[in-house]
């Protein structure tokens, strides 16, 4: 039995290079041999968000708080709401984040191919994040 106590593993802010604004990331647990799954708690601030990203063996998110936003490449923009439940497949795609009046936590569990959990891509755009954004496809840099 492994038992991880409430504070025992320090919170840290999301490194620039993976997000957009103030984010705060909260180890939850890592995968002993031979399991593969990972699972933090990631809090955004209104209007920070990933950047692009794909997870080689996917990703669930279960928002616990709050307001967010997500969208795969392509793809309609979806509104998150507590209770939410949402399922990235292998090499989708994605990013997510908070509305841009309302912070937003969630739980995010993956998988590890080879020690990787996730790969960073681009910056979402401004465009690409609107303020007020309707739940539409919105246009995909080339």
């Amino acid at each position: 039995m492994d038992v991880q106590k409430n504070g025992s593993q320090p919170s840290r802010k999301g490194p620039e290079a993976s997000y957009s604004g103030p984010v705060r990331i909260d180890p939850l647990f890592q995968a002993h041999a031979p399991a593969r799954a990972t699972g933090v708690s990631v809090t955004f601030e209104p209007g920070a968000r990933t950047v692009w990203h794909t997870h080689p063996l996917g990703q669930t998110l279960v928002v616990t708080a709050g307001s967010g936003l997500s969208q795969s490449w392509g793809g309609p923009l979806e509104t998150l709401a507590p209770g939410d439940v949402i399922w990235f497949p292998p090499g989708e795609k994605h990013w997510h984040g908070a509305s841009p009046s309302t912070a937003m936590t969630y739980l995010a569990i993956q998988e590890q191919l080879d020690g990787v959990v996730v790969n960073w891509l681009e910056k979402v755009t401004d465009a690409q994040y609107p303020a007020g954004a309707a739940a539409k496809p919105l246009p995909m840099d080339k």
